[in-house]
């Protein structure tokens, strides 16, 4: 086989993107030519390898080479791909097509792909006589073409449809398109097989690797929620498969190309949707669900119509050709029910979820809640404190012991136990000056700790354990848990373990000068008062020694601390100590914001703009009407400056037009005015003329 295999065997697939290609060519990418045709352990094993999710990206060596398209412009080529196929015209992508073994058209996810899945496969058959090798062209399809099937036996509702029923199929009324490609890969597959051989798969609903079409159930419950939907009554049988049992299904048609021409992929589960739902339930967060309509279910923000109907979707089928002729290691043969924690452990991996569990340890008064709570916040994580969860604890018993006074229906007797629980604490605490003992303080926080809550997103115990004794306690094994300890640590419950332990470190003497500088109102009723502190402070460093310390226990189980000086960080709420945390902790593991978050960030965003604006509008009238004032100031002072100028000038003129002023009218005026008078006497015809006549005449003589 290696011998033959000195080309590379070419398998397109569409949108490599997307949740079903992605995880069909990632698969692929990984499975050597031909192995199903193999029968020896070694090639199981290998293909327990692929399964198991856990191989290398990159394209190996005698593995099916990987093309595809993508559907989203722009997205990331993922790394098992050899090429995407990149093309201006369907002529272009014609041209790359023809190139390939085994041409994989998912119209599953996308039914814009049916008609270019119709074109590729008609392109295919005209040019059949031109085709230089076999081509293997894999329709994958949709169970929801059985949709309106009827049953095998009409007398037995509960027996499956299998392959050889597929003539009789009824699709569902949004699903005759999906039909009508079936119908025309059969036709096409008929002409001439050994250029051009068809193949149709009716995919169950797909599941596992990070979730597809039930993801809304995962996320909803990994975030908590009180109680998990369920559309309709949720009896209806749901004929599902997971996703690499899926691609292990087209590895076997690309590698053996059976006569069976119609394949039906589902396992053999035959599960309800309640179950299903009531499984993630059960995993993730309360074990409850809820019954919703359909009607209401149309209406809802959180599912398309696409995914109702299929959701809603009643059949039975049986994949009999594909069990009893393919070579499959199957992922989840059994379905999602009974496999259900090994499907959340995918789910987490492949959306980047796993909790975050750390641990914040150091002397009283050194900041520990205040930087827990920052981390909390930014992180999305439970914040663990002592009183915290010794209250909760208390509340829970207080609430379970009431339906057991109440005489209401007891799970298994919880509500009599937590009871009594409740009984001893109250007697435990009357005792101790309403403290507990250790062994109540180390159950509650196991308690909270195991929480699903606590699971999902994950945790930071705050200023918890205190002594070694108290975390050898805590992270005690149970005997169903996995344990580690290979170097000489010891077992412990790897799920409450931290994965992460930050110590802080202060001298007394700056921790005393903190909380002395602490206001009245903040110290008032708590620990941090001077007495308090020292108390405090004493038991901190007695139990705290080089040779006998929790940081001690942590260490032994290879947990070893970050160490940070509380004194070196003068920071405001010890930002710049926070940030150094987060760059050791990493990335946040959750979905980001929520809606509202985001919408809480728009609206907050939105009225720091507007305040902005405000600012800056205040402060640009401001300064126009200072602006304005000086040079109305300016103005004023220059006309006073001018009227000053014109003054002085005036008064320039005066004195200098004196003697002139003086001359006029000792030797001029006196002429004159005689002469005026005589002509307004006598009245002229020509009064200048007479007048420089009279002025003339009368022209006093000078010698």
């Amino acid at each position: 086989m290696a011998a033959e295999a000195t080309k590379p065997v070419r398998i397109f697939v569409n949108h490599v993107d997307e949740y079903q290609g992605y995880h069909i060519s990632k698969y692929l990418s990984q499975c050597a030519v031909g192995a199903t045709l193999e029968d020896n352990e070694e090639e199981e094993e290998e293909a327990g390898s692929v399964l198991s999710g856990d191989f290398p990206v990159k394209p190996k060596e005698g593995c099916y080479e990987i093309h595809g398209t993508l559907k989203k412009t722009g997205a990331k080529q993922p790394e098992f791909v050899k090429e995407i196929l990149s093309y201006d015209t369907r002529e272009q992508m014609y041209e790359h097509l023809v190139e390939c073994d085994v041409i994989v058209y998912d119209i599953t996810q996308d039914p814009d792909q049916i008609e270019e899945a119709m074109w590729a496969l008609t392109e295919l058959h005209q040019d059949i006589e031109k085709l230089e090798s076999q081509k293997v062209f894999i329709l994958l399809s949709t169970v929801m073409t059985w949709a309106k099937s009827k049953p095998a036996d009409e007398e037995d509702l509960e027996s499956p449809l299998t392959e050889e029923d597929y003539r009789k199929r009824k699709p569902h009324q949004n699903y005759k398109e999906h039909l009508a490609a079936e119908k025309a890969a059969v036709k096409y597959g008929k002409t001439k097989k050994s250029r051009l051989t068809t193949y149709i798969v009716a995919s169950g609903l797909t599941y596992g690797c990070g979730e597809n079409i039930f993801h809304s159930f995962f996320k909803a419950a990994w975030h908590n929620a009180f109680t998990l939907p369920v559309y309709g009554n949720g009896q209806n049988v749901l004929p599902m498969i997971h996703i690499r049992d899926l691609a292990a299904v087209l590895q076997n048609i690309a590698d053996s190309k059976p006569k069976v021409k119609y394949l039906v992929a589902v396992d053999d589960s035959q599960n309800m949707l309640d179950e299903v739902v009531k499984a993630v339930s059960v995993g993730l967060c309360t074990g409850k669900i809820r019954t919703v309509t359909k009607e209401e279910a149309a209406l809802s923000k959180d599912i398309d119509q696409a995914t109702l109907d299929q959701l809603m979707l009643s059949l039975r089928l049986d994949a009999i050709y594909v069990k009893e002729n393919f070579k499959i290691n199957w992922a989840c043969e059994t379905g999602i029910v009974e496999n259900i924690d090994q499907i959340i452990k995918e789910y987490k991996k492949e959306r980047g979820l796993q909790p975050i569990k750390a641990c914040i340890l150091g002397p009283p008064a050194s900041g520990k809640s205040v930087i827990v709570k920052q981390l909390c916040d930014f992180y999305k994580l439970h914040h663990i404190r002592a009183k915290d969860v010794i209250t909760e604890a208390i509340a829970n018993l207080q609430r379970s012991a009431a339906r057991a006074d109440a005489e209401e229906e007891d799970d298994d007797g919880k509500a009599a136990e937590d009871a009594e629980t409740l009984e001893q604490v109250n007697e435990n605490m009357a005792e101790n000056n309403d403290r507990l003992d250790d062994s109540f303080v180390i159950r509650f926080f196991r308690e909270k700790l195991a929480s699903k809550a606590c699971q999902n997103q994950g945790f930071i115990l705050d200023g918890f354990p205190k002594t070694k004794q108290q975390a050898e306690d805590l992270f005690a094994p149970d005997e169903d848990d996995e344990e580690e300890g290979e170097d000489g640590g010891g077992p412990f419950n790897k799920r409450l373990m931290p994965d992460q332990l930050f110590v802080l470190e202060a001298g007394d003497d700056f921790l005393k000068r903190r909380v002395m500088q602490l206001p009245e109102a903040v110290v008032a009723g708590t620990h941090n008062t001077e007495e308090g502190l020292l108390r405090r402070l004493s038991e901190y460093r007695a139990i705290n020694t080089e040779d006998d310390s929790v940081v001690m226990y942590f260490d032994e189980k290879e947990i070893h601390p970050d160490v940070f000086d509380v004194s070196k960080d003068d920071s405001t709420m010890h930002a710049a100590l926070v940030e150094r945390i987060k760059k050791a902790i990493g990335k946040p593991r959750n979905y980001g914001l929520t809606p509202e978050e985001q919408e809480e960030i728009r609206r907050r965003e939105e009225t720091e703009r507007l305040e902005n604006e405000k600012r800056e509008r205040d402060e640009r009238e401001r300064r126009e009407r200072q602006e304005a004032d000086e040079r109305k100031r300016r103005q004023e002072e220059w006309a006073a400056r001018l009227e000053e100028v014109k003054r002085e000038e005036h008064e320039l003129l005066e004195i200098r037009s004196e003697p002139l002023r003086n001359y006029l009218m000792k030797h001029v005026m006196p002429n004159l005015t005689k002469g005026l008078m005589e002509c307004a006497k006598v009245r002229p015809d020509d009064a200048i003329d007479y007048l420089a006549e009279y002025l003339f005449r009368n022209n006093p003589q000078v010698d």
